[in-house]
């Protein structure tokens, strides 16, 4: 299974937030899907986007709550300098 996390260009955020992103992202879903792989990327583009290649339906609606419990808690996790 890969995921692709878009962040549209338009949002404003700290210097490595999108590395921070990906990190802690695969991390949860590893603990979730120990089986998949855990390709997961995360880049700008024009949108918010989750894409969800290679995954049934259920995944990808369980990834996007992952994606929404780990941007929420942002504060805890990244940690600028």
């Amino acid at each position: 299974m890969r995921i692709e996390v878009t962040v549209a260009k338009t949002t404003a955020l700290p210097p490595g937030a999108l590395d921070a992103l990906a990190d802690e992202l695969s991390r949860r879903i590893n603990n979730q899907f120990p089986d998949s792989g855990g390709a997961v990327s995360v880049r700008y583009a024009a949108s918010n986007n989750l894409s969800v290649i290679g995954g049934i339906k259920e995944d990808k609606d369980r990834i996007s709550e992952i994606l929404q419990e780990t941007w929420e808690s942002a504060d805890d996790w990244f940690i600028t300098d």
